[in-house]
């Protein structure tokens, strides 16, 4: 299964935004991008273990490094703590888990 930026860019974007509520406002234009990237990351994940081209161990740590930079433009707001940042990733990235897993031959998320 291949997975497409279009099919899972909504989702992560939509469980953002619902875990960081009120404070989506304030960091809806910084994050936007960034989960645009984080989700470019996993579609080019999912195309290099097609090709048998990266591990498990080197997917995890890519997702890794794109998550902690993700949290580091997300941290930039004013007033919005690493917790709800963390929070708001996690959420992203458990709304597509499963069509993230399903794409790799091994458990990514």
């Amino acid at each position: 299964m291949s997975l497409k930026l279009g099919d899972i860019l909504a989702p992560m974007v939509a469980a953002a935004k619902d875990s960081l509520s009120a404070d989506w406002a304030n960091v809806r234009d910084y994050a936007k991008p960034e989960f645009k990237q984080l989700a470019q990351t996993l579609v080019d994940i999912t195309k290099l273990a097609a090709r048998q081209k990266i591990s498990a161990a080197e997917a995890k740590s890519v997702l890794r490094i794109h998550k902690n930079t993700t949290l580091m433009v997300m941290l930039t707001v004013e007033g919005l703590g690493v917790i709800a940042g963390e929070k708001a990733i996690n959420a992203a990235l458990k709304a597509v888990r499963d069509a993230v897993n399903k794409a790799l031959p091994f458990k990514l998320l």
